[in-house]
């Protein structure tokens, strides 16, 4: 079996990448953590992407990819700190609409909104024309988030399906694979220009070793959560506990990347004038989105008592 990208998704995922370190840079997420937060420029630009109809049949209007492709676009945004609604409404949304619906969302004119028992916070409301798992009312609250870029509200009146948990918790897996590579790199970065005794500190062994650590843990998490993208498309029996594990690894990753890049920044990470702390409080508000460590550890540690997961050596190079 070839675990490798292929090549169409990985060009893919480097324009991606390339549209995003262009347009979508951290002078960006200044300006709009100084007005609204919100600029319909950059849902226009998403949109003139393609990148609304990632998920959406050809006969829609859209490209007609899955879950991989998906969660590669995810990590982009991740990497990028995009707060528009293109992870809700493209990457989780948009196969559980209908065909009209989803002509709407490749075109960019319907944005959606996500509620779930789970996740009782509905990110960018006041902006959706459609909300799965919960309705649209005036009567819900806006909320404060850890993350000044989200824009977030409370409804009491919230259900959704598993599927949507399991999609919506891998997109949000891998956002948070973005972030820990993007603060690793400002990390990285930044001990190569803090100069102490003469030279960088980045020559230092024992940063070296801490950014190492940090490498490592997001290297383990990347094929995690590829699995659980791919199990997820194709249906496997046990593709909810995939996930789960990718959410797991990816959230482990992500607070190790920001105490080590704190650390390395000799704790002006804090800092509003550093900035760190935009991917860092997104870190963290995404740590908690769509079940937090714990809900996830108990999906699998279940999944393992009950039979589910079998963790005997003749199970290791199963394909579910």
């Amino acid at each position: 079996m070839d675990f490798r990208l292929t090549q169409d998704q990985l060009e893919l995922q480097n324009a991606v990448r390339d549209y995003l370190t262009a347009e979508h840079d951290a002078a960006l997420l200044r300006r709009l953590d100084a007005v609204d937060s919100r600029d319909p420029a950059i849902w226009d630009g998403l949109v003139d992407m393609g990148l609304t109809g990632i998920l959406v049949p050809e006969d829609c209007g859209g490209l007609g990819l899955g879950l991989v492709e998906a969660a590669l676009v995810a990590i982009e945004l991740g990497r990028a700190n995009v707060s528009e609604p293109l992870a809700d409404t493209a990457l989780i949304a948009a196969p559980l609409t209908s065909a009209e619906q989803q002509s709407e969302i490749a075109t960019g004119k319907l944005k959606v909104a996500l509620a779930h028992n789970v996740n009782p916070w509905i990110a960018d409301l006041d902006q959706a024309g459609l909300v799965l798992g919960g309705t649209h009312t005036e009567s819900a609250t806006s909320l404060e988030s850890v993350d000044p870029l989200r824009r977030l509200f409370a409804s009491d009146e919230t259900s959704g399906s598993d599927d949507l948990l399991d999609r919506a918790a891998l997109i949000t897996a891998a956002q948070l694979l973005g972030i820990c590579e993007h603060i690793l790199s400002l990390a990285t970065d930044y001990a190569n220009q803090r100069v102490q005794f003469g030279q960088p500190i980045g020559k230092f062994q024992a940063i070296k070793h801490h950014l190492a650590s940090v490498a490592v843990k997001i290297e383990f998490a990347r094929p995690v959560l590829l699995r659980a993208a791919y199990a997820l498309e194709n249906n496997h029996g046990r593709a909810a506990l995939h996930v789960s594990h990718a959410k797991v690894a990816t959230t482990d990753a992500a607070m190790l990347a920001g105490e080590t890049a704190i650390q390395v920044h000799g704790a002006m990470g804090y800092t509003y004038e550093v900035d760190l702390h935009f991917w860092m409080k997104r870190a963290w508000a995404l740590a908690g989105a769509w079940g937090d460590r714990a809900f996830h550890i108990r999906r699998i540690e279940a999944g393992v008592f009950n039979g589910a997961l079998e963790t005997n050596h003749s199970n290791i190079f199963n394909k579910e």
